[in-house]
């Protein structure tokens, strides 16, 4: 018994120096500093302002929302299990990278959330002021999601379940992304009046455009790949399933 503890004991610790080293490769500091900013200004703008003003996202991010509105369970539980459904279902088109780090984006979201749900407001209410509220989140959602992104991680489940339509349908990207978030929009008609969907669209429109220019700012292949530490990245993996169905992503 003892020398199998010791024999344990040894295995272990001739390991750990390997599982640092694949860690460090799989989360450098570049990653988690775009993943904790990310969250936490995106999670910033979806507290502060669309879950306050009723203008809401599409995809899963809208859903979150929808389902706090008629349930009331609190938007950090949702995220992480919309986020699991999403991710089960498209595991396959994930790389190897992309799915650990799109985890660990899902957690960081969660938390940013139930942060800025416990802390008082840090803005005003702008529930008279429907267009500037839907400019202004879109754009902490857009700056927030585009970092990560940039990255070649997944904000949330709508990457993997746009992934999922796609490979289905044999449709576009682009119009998998289009069909979750009109279908999601379409739902939130049943708590929000039909004014403020055309204020969401307005936030879907601007977000989309901010996410696709934040996450390809000075993007190149070779930075993507030094930044998973010589490895394919998963941003790759990505890209060729987005240029199966129509589109090139671009990545960092």
């Amino acid at each position: 018994m003892l020398l199998l503890n010791k024999n344990l004991s040894s295995k272990l610790r001739s390991s750990l120096p390997r599982l640092w080293e694949k860690g460090k490769n799989l989360f450098p500091p570049k990653i988690i500093l775009s993943i904790l900013a990310g969250t936490a200004i995106s999670a910033f703008g979806m507290v502060n302002i669309h879950q306050r003003v009723h203008i809401t996202e599409g995809g899963v991010l809208g859903m979150i929302l929808l389902l706090n509105y008629w349930f009331h369970v609190p938007t950090s539980l949702l995220s992480p299990i919309l986020d699991a459904i999403s991710y089960a279902a498209g595991f396959k088109f994930l790389g190897k990278q992309f799915l650990p780090r799109s985890i660990a984006a899902t957690l960081s979201l969660a938390f940013f959330l139930r942060f800025w749900e416990v802390v008082p407001f840090r803005l005003p209410d702008l529930s008279d002021h429907p267009l500037l509220a839907a400019i202004f989140g879109a754009c902490f959602v857009g700056i927030g999601v585009g970092l990560i992104v940039r990255q070649g991680i997944s904000s949330g489940g709508d990457d993997a379940l746009a992934l999922v339509i796609s490979k289905l349908t044999h449709c576009k990207i682009s119009r998998a992304y289009l069909a979750t978030d009109l279908t999601v929009l379409v739902l939130s008609l049943s708590y929000i009046p039909v004014s403020r969907i055309a204020y969401s669209l307005v936030t879907v429109t601007i977000s989309s455009l901010l996410i696709d220019a934040v996450s390809s700012f000075r993007a190149s292949k070779s930075e993507t790949v030094d930044a998973a530490g010589g490895e394919e990245s998963a941003a790759e993996d990505v890209s060729e399933e987005m240029a199966e169905g129509g589109e090139a992503a671009q990545a960092e």
